[in-house]
Order: C-alpha cells, then structure tokens, then sequence
C-alpha cells in the first residue's frame, strides 16, 4: 500500500490520525480499572446517538461477522421461523447461516441489483409463514445497494413479528438508521466501515424484546449475548475486553458527533453523486438496476467488456489507487469504489476518479 495515492476500498477504510492515537496508550487492566467502564459506557452512548437508538448497545472484540453469529446462536433455537431479505451477498449469507444453526427459512429472493420495492411480496410471505425474525441488509456493499428498512418495519409490526434483525454494517455513521424508528431488535455493526475505526470491533443494539428471547434461547458460547447484560451493572465482563478497540470506537463517535450526524450524511450523499457522475461520464454502467436505491457509502460498477479484474486492479493499484472487486457470483465481473467514513471526501475521490479515467 505504500505507492497508494488514494484509498477507496469499501472498508476497512482509512483510519483517522485521532483515531489511531490511542493505540499508542498503555490502559490497565479492563478487568479491574474502572476507568474501563466509564469508557464503555460513554463509548454506548454516543453508539446509542448514532443509531438512533435508546436501546442497550453492547461492544465485543471481533469484527461485524461476531456479532452477526452471536445474534443469530443468542435468539434463534432449530426449527424457528426466520423471513430473510435476500437481495445481495450478505442478505443470502444471513439467511445460510440461520439454516445452518437449524431455523427454517424462506428468503424474499431478488437479484443482487436490486433492493426492496415490491413490499407486497414481502407481506404475504410474513403473513403466512408467520416468522420469529425477520433479517435483513441495510446496504449490501458487494452491490452498492441500499435497502428500505421502514416499509420492513412496518409489516414486522402489523403482524407481531417478534425480531427485526438489521445488518447495517456498511450504513450506520454514513447515512441515518434509525433503529428506534424502524423496530431494529438488533441492530449488527461494525468498526471498519463509516466509522473509520480498525477492524477490530463489533457493536449491536439490543431491544427488550431481543433480551427477553435471548434469556430464553440461554446460548453460552464465545460470541453470546447474554453475558452482556448485567456486564455493565456488575462491571463484570465475559472476557477480557479490548480496552484500544473500545477506545478507538469512542475516538470514532467522538469525530462523527462533532462534525454533526445531518453534515456527516450530507457529505456522504455528495461523495455518492460525485462518484456517480464522474464513472458515468467514463461510459462505466452501474451495477445497480436503474430503479434500485444506491448507497450512500458505496458504488458498484461493471467491469467493461473483455476486462480481466486482476489485470484491471494491478493497473490501477500501479498508478496509486486502491478499489475492490466484489463477491460470489459479481466476481470477477463488478469493482466498487468506498467513500464511507473518511473516505467521503470528494478530494480524495477526485484524485481516485481521475487516477480510474486515465486506466480506463
């Protein structure tokens, strides 16, 4: 990465100076020091403001797929009904894993270049296989699309669906999320994407309704939940926590705070419209269908034709940018361009988008 001019990998993104400086601290034990719990605490809340969420917000050292795994095995026992939102790499992925822990699952499938817009569909298929969860993928980074969480949440709530389950890795810090609002029961994230923290963290926010269900389910391995609950009333963690992580995803929530969640997603729009216009002007295509909300944080673009990624990466990476191919059946076939978290800055895009021009 050393002859990098500009990094626009869609995560982990480039990691502030503030942010880095606290790996440069020596903290005390997290087990003793009380210190550490002040830091936790303060480091939910301002999780808590980002989410839009009053809900309880718990941090576990691993990146996002931990804490994807942890809600999954702490609130779904063989044989529950999950409905999943299949419209990416992720959504199937979700859906895989809750099979494979013994749920029963039907998907609302659609291809990987669309989001949610036949919500009727959606409807009938809650409505008659009477789910315990609903999951579902915010934006889908390999497609550079952005799903609908209010019309989700609306059908969780006219017919009693118990858990909304939201990957919004890719999405929380760069564009609203609203957890409260949209009835997110566990709301999954992670620190190395719009937060511009290392990959070394993962946080969800918890409803009383997710609580109670995992108090029942009782699951006690490494990436469980339920450890958590009392952890902070009793400052008596499962593990020994990772005191940098936490204060590295603190330092993150500080910059965002600061700048102002309304100026932080505005300037993710105006990096997403930038992006977008400047690969339109090459003659690029979108991956995402025409009608397919974007993402705020991420575009997807075809490869031309008769393109070798590989070749096509090298070139680009020999002139000084850093972009990503993408996964599963878009391999090989789409790369996408990251401006989330600090990678949303249209001077840097626009050193990436003229460094693309002359490869292209």
């Amino acid at each position: 990465m050393n002859n990098i001019i500009a990094s626009l990998i869609p995560g982990p993104v480039s990691v502030p100076d503030k942010v880095l400086a606290v790996y440069r601290n020596n903290y005390g034990s997290p087990d003793l020091d009380k210190d550490f719990l002040d830091l936790y605490n303060q480091t939910e809340q301002k999780l808590q403001q980002i989410l839009g969420t009053q809900n309880r917000v718990i941090m576990q050292t691993g990146e996002g797929m931990l804490g994807l795994w942890g809600a999954l095995k702490s609130c779904l026992k063989p044989g529950d009904r999950v409905v999943s939102v299949c419209t990416g790499v992720f959504g199937y992925g979700i859906a895989e894993m809750a099979e494979s822990i013994g749920a029963t699952v039907r998907k609302l499938s659609l291809p990987y270049n669309e989001t949610v817009s036949d919500i009727a569909e959606l409807e009938k298929l809650v409505a008659e296989f009477n789910p315990v969860m609903i999951t579902a993928v915010h934006c889908e980074t390999p497609s550079g699309t952005l799903n609908p969480l209010s019309e989700i949440a609306r059908i969780k709530r006219t017919h009693g669906v118990k858990l909304f389950c939201v990957d919004s890795v890719a999405s929380a810090g760069g564009m609203p999320v609203e957890a409260d609002r949209h009835l997110i029961d566990l709301c999954l994230n992670g620190s190395q994407k719009c937060l511009s923290a290392p990959p070394s963290m993962t946080f969800v926010a918890l409803s009383n309704a997710a609580w109670e269900i995992i108090d029942r389910v009782n699951y006690i391995g490494y990436d469980a939940f339920k450890p958590f609950k009392n952890a902070q009333r009793d400052f008596y963690f499962p593990n020994t926590m990772y005191w940098h992580g936490i204060a590295a995803l603190d330092a993150a929530a500080t910059l965002i705070l600061e700048e102002g969640l309304e100026a932080v997603f505005k300037r993710h729009r105006q990096a997403m419209e930038y992006c977008i216009g400047r690969v339109t002007q090459m003659g690029l295509e979108l991956y995402a269908a025409p009608h397919a909300v974007k993402s705020p944080s991420v575009t997807a673009v075809k490869l031309p034709a008769n393109t070798d990624w590989a070749q096509f990466d090298a070139s680009c990476r020999s002139k000084g940018l850093a972009i990503a191919g993408s996964y599963g059946p878009l391999a090989g076939h789409v790369f996408r361009i990251g401006h989330m978290g600090s990678q949303a800055d249209i001077r840097l895009l626009e050193t990436g988008m003229n460094i693309l021009e002359s490869v292209i």
